[in-house]
């Protein structure tokens, strides 16, 4: 490779170039399989506390990643460093690295027939985010916490406004001859107001909105008014005693409930049987009106890629039909331990091996607002939030910390803190009654307002 600064720069020119070149160095010099990632990016980020400037951040990155094989061992390395010397020693190091590790038959390239990429555009990336001077960018974030603290009297303290931006650009090149490459864009909003009491007890709540280009986010005074109608209803929280109620998870909640599922149903987990749906292909885990989708194909989708981690097409997956569970969801690597095929789940960071990673994964909306869903409870509790960690995929095992809002006769009645919410996610899965209409993406799992019976509150 001529080291000569046109080919060592992190130009949109080269960058694919570069990682040919980086895998074809691999192979000269004894790797039997090679996979070169590169990226680079710029990021910006600020957070306005009390209208003042907090924290100003503006960078850029860049960074290459080397997997090679030696025959069933293999290991990788990362650099920043795009010069001669620093390409050399990322080559050697990895090989060096591979000719001690441990075999494992499973290691390998995916097979030359699954290598692939969604053509088209995907609108992953508008030139808008950073079509605001920095200057604009900072009154976005003092917007937002100005509408919050400016809309009730009781609103006397903040966490600050934010505003983030950040444009990116992947490349991936393999031995086999696939090498692809996308750009990928994003920015968000968010506001974090702190509400008091007479009494003088304080809550605190936020709210935020994302997009892949500026013209998409809410308004700032639509973010700072959310934030803090969310913050002035957690004002006058009390505990309640242990009962067993009908539980209505909000939305921004529920999605972490179905993130434990992703989890369950990776490959990661089922080959290492470290999960409840080990063993469960055809048979049912929910209810029949449940059906979970994995696609990192949507257009614009927070998930949504051309190709995985490996060189996979991304796809549409479903991962559970009417409560049946029709498919786990796999790289190369578990579905060969599995003896399946990839789904094109591979995500990777410039080091390591590929794990699991999601496209976008939801749980199908069904016909009924939050408000009808709400409405249809005599007595029960509305979640909006978890607190801490408690779920043991293995057994199915739920157990959250929690607030949110009392409902009593299909009314929203008081603000509830201090109580841990309990089940089984087997259960769980099979005693949802309600799946709410208001499926929204703000990041790469999303699902909808969710009733669930059955479930155990503890309080005092």
């Amino acid at each position: 490779m001529a080291a000569n600064a046109d080919l060592l720069s992190t130009t949109e020119v080269n960058l694919r170039e570069l990682a040919e070149d980086v895998v074809k160095r691999a192979m000269k010099s004894g790797a039997t399989a090679a996979e070169a990632i590169v990226r680079d990016g710029t990021e910006f980020s600020t957070v306005v506390r009390m209208g003042e400037v907090e924290t100003l951040k503006e960078a850029g990155s860049r960074g290459m990643g080397l997997r090679v094989f030696v025959g069933k061992r293999v290991a990788s390395t990362y650099s920043s460093d795009f010069s001669e010397d620093g390409i050399s020693h990322l080559v050697n190091g990895a090989l060096a690295l591979a000719k001690v590790t441990s075999e494992d038959p499973f290691v390998a390239l995916p097979d030359p027939s699954e290598l692939g990429l969604i053509a088209g555009d995907l609108q992953l990336y508008s030139d808008d985010v950073y079509s605001l001077p920095p200057e604009q960018r900072i009154d976005y974030a003092r917007r937002a916490e100005k509408a919050a603290l400016d809309f009730d009297t009781r609103l006397k303290n903040s966490d600050g406004g934010s505003f983030d931006a950040s444009t990116g650009r992947k490349v991936l090149a393999n031995s086999l001859g696939f090498a692809g490459e996308y750009r990928r864009s994003y920015c968000g909003l968010s506001a974090a107001p702190i509400a008091q009491s007479e009494n003088g007890s304080m809550q605190r709540d936020y709210w935020y909105t994302v997009a892949r280009r500026l013209g998409k986010l809410e308004s700032p005074e639509a973010v700072g008014h959310k934030a803090a109608q969310r913050t002035l209803r957690r004002l006058g929280a009390r505990k309640i005693s242990s009962t067993r109620v009908p539980i209505v998870f909000e939305q921004t909640v529920a999605g972490s409930i179905l993130g434990n599922i992703f989890e369950a149903a990776s490959g990661d987990s089922i080959y290492r049987q470290s999960s409840f749906l080990v063993g469960k292909l055809g048979q049912k885990v929910a209810g029949e009106n449940v059906s979970v989708v994995d696609d990192g194909t949507i257009p614009g989708g927070f998930g949504t890629s051309p190709f995985d981690g490996e060189g996979v097409p991304t796809r549409r997956t479903v991962v559970i039909e009417k409560g049946v569970l029709q498919s786990y969801l796999l790289n190369t690597y578990t579905a060969r331990k599995l003896g399946l095929k990839t789904t094109g789940n591979a995500a990777r960071g410039l080091a390591g091996n590929p794990g699991i990673g999601s496209g976008n994964f939801f749980l199908n909306p069904g016909t009924s607002t939050p408000k009808q869903i709400i409405a249809d409870i005599k007595r029960g509790l509305f979640v909006t939030e978890f607190l801490g960690f408690g779920v043991n995929l293995v057994t199915g095992d739920f157990s959250r910390g929690a607030s949110g809002i009392w409902i009593e006769n299909g009314e929203l009645t008081f603000p509830v803190e201090e109580i841990t919410v309990a089940g089984n996610l087997k259960d769980m899965l099979n005693n949802i009654s309600e799946i709410g209409s208001d499926l929204e993406f703000r990041g790469s799992v999303a699902c909808p307002t969710l009733r669930i019976d059955g479930m155990t509150i503890a309080g005092e």
